[in-house]
This record gives structure tokens, sequence and C-alpha cells, in this order.
């Protein structure tokens, strides 16, 4: 019998990178994204892309107005995105976006009879939000099991994080040994309509990063000038 998993896909290099483990490892595999107010559809044009080519059964994207909270220059357009390093949670955290993505996941697990939910966070190369840690993880994967009917009459949901200890890389190196064409991806939080990198915002330097760690020739395509 085939197990099914939810996998939540953003469009960008580490979601893609985790739905593609998630096939490898023998999942009927349901994309999930969320329309939630950023800054640039490209990212769920991406979304489809990655799902479409990688074999999902179903890419289903819901809207979520965290843009209505505010707070992140992720959804608000009156905050620039920094383009220099922080030593701080930086203001492209968006408040509670893992925990409300992944009860909504969770949610879509329960409908369609699936125990496994995959997501692509990372606590090695990462900006430092709070919800990419080991400990959250944990966490919410115990509330699972405990608010949900599924999780009461014994059936028990696991949390899938398989890139939550590889660097950048270590994450490229394994998509490319498993056919990733990361050329399908978008991972800029400030990329334009067609899709293309800035280049300078966190994501495209740890990006930039990875590839280059993993030796292999990146595909990213950046704005001009």
């Amino acid at each position: 019998m085939t197990k099914k998993a939810v996998v939540l896909v953003s469009g960008g290099l580490d979601s893609a990178t985790t739905l593609a483990i998630a096939r490898h490892e023998g999942f009927e595999c349901y994309a999930l994204s969320f329309d939630y107010g950023q800054r640039h559809r490209s990212e769920l044009d991406a979304a489809q892309r990655v799902s479409s080519a990688l074999g999902a059964v179903e890419h289903k994207v819901m809207r979520v107005d965290t843009g209505g909270m505010g707070g992140s220059a992720l959804t608000d357009l009156s905050i620039e995105v920094p383009e220099a390093p922080s030593e701080q949670i930086p203001v492209t955290y968006v408040p509670a976006r893992n925990t409300v993505f992944l009860s909504l996941a969770l949610g879509w697990a329960e409908v369609l009879g699936a125990h496994d939910i995959y997501i692509g966070v990372n606590a090695v190369d990462y900006s430092g939000y709070p919800d990419c840690r080991p400990e959250f993880i944990k966490a919410f994967e115990q509330l699972a099991n405990l608010a949900t009917k599924a999780g009461v009459e014994g059936e028990h949901f696991t949390v899938h994080t398989p890139l939550i200890l590889l660097s950048k890389g270590d994450i490229v190196s394994r998509g490319v040994e498993l056919g990733l064409d990361y050329a399908m991806t978008v991972s800029c939080y400030q990329a334009d309509e067609q899709g293309r990198a800035c280049g300078r915002c966190d994501s495209c330097r740890y990006r930039a990063r990875g590839f280059s760690e993993a030796g292999i020739q990146d595909p990213t395509r950046y704005q001009p000038g």
C-alpha cells in the first residue's frame, strides 16, 4: 500500500529538494503551497512547476492572509528587504508562519488519511528563524498527535525534516543526486515577475553559497544591473 505524505512546497531550493526526497522515500506526495500575501507570485509559479515535474498527485494552493498581521518585509511592501547580514532575527521573519502552515498541512493530511508531513526547514544555513529549529518541529509533532481525531484514535503523525541538519551545499548535492533541476526553483525574497533573483538578499546569498560549496554550476537567473 502506497503511503501518502503532505509536502510543503514554496517553490524554493529547500522545499523542492524536500519533495524530491519524499518521493524517493516512496511516498505518494500531495504538495501544499501558500498564497500568504508574499511580495511576489513567481515563487508560486515555481511551486507549480516543481510539483508537476516531481509527480505530485495534487498541488494545492491555500490562501492565508499573514499580511493582515504585518511585521514582515515579505508581506509588507513598506518594509525593505535587508541586503546586509544581521546578527538578529531579520525582518524577513513572518510571525508564526511555519506554525500556521504546518497546522493547515496537518488538517489536509488528516483528511487525506496521510500520517506524514514533510517540510524543508534548515537549522544550519538559515536566517535564524525560530520556527526552523528542531525544538519547534518536535513540539509541533507532539501537538499534532494531541490535537487531531486521528491522533486520539491511535494514529501517529510524523513531521519529516530531511534538511534540518544539512548545509546548503549538502542540500544542493542531494537534490542533484535525485535528478532535481534547480533552474525550476525561485528562492529570492524579492524576485521579479519573471522569477529572476536580486542576488543580494539573505536567501540569494545562502543559495549561491550552496551551489559554490557543492561545486555545481548555479542555474539561478538574476535581474540585470
